[in-house]
């Protein structure tokens, strides 16, 4: 009988995070054109300041997608220009529950791309995607409290 074995995890590369970045990197075009979208198409009085924090939000996503590309190139690799697809919608709470998803999964993400960096002993990307990541938990505490819910516990992406 013959058994199956569990395959080792393939080793983190300086080619295998910049692969991971550009990831990052399209997430953060997708959120620069959702809040760009969002925050001009919410509606009604109730959404306003929301809609006016969604870009500023902008604002900050375009900061993060550069300090990104400037990492992917310092690696040595090319920053990608293609981002992750963006839902849409005519109703406000779906917009905000898409953006609120999409900082759940950023999140997640950036927890494990500081310790890849780490094992990586790429200590200033890792401390430069910290900072990203306090302002990303600072969206999605945003978004949540627009929604009246809890911040959902992001975790850590596998």
């Amino acid at each position: 009988m013959a058994t199956k074995q569990a395959s080792a995890p393939t080793p983190l590369t300086r080619e295998k995070l910049i692969d991971l970045l550009n990831e990052d990197l399209s997430r953060e075009y997708q959120a620069i054109i959702a809040y760009v979208n969002y925050s001009q198409v919410l509606k009604g009085a109730q959404y306003m300041n929301i809609a006016d924090e969604l870009a500023v939000h902008a604002t900050e996503e375009l900061a993060h997608a550069i300090a990104l590309a400037n990492h992917i190139d310092y690696l040595g690799g090319m920053p990608t220009v293609i981002p992750k697809p963006v839902k849409t919608s005519e109703k406000n709470e779906d917009m905000l529950r898409f953006d609120l998803e999409n900082e759940r999964v950023t999140i997640a993400n950036y927890r494990r791309r500081i310790k890849q960096c780490d094992e990586l002993n790429e200590f200033a990307i890792g401390e430069s995607i910290r900072e990203i990541l306090m302002q990303e938990q600072d969206h999605l505490i945003a978004l949540a409290t627009a929604l009246g819910i809890d911040p959902p516990n992001p975790g850590i992406a596998d």
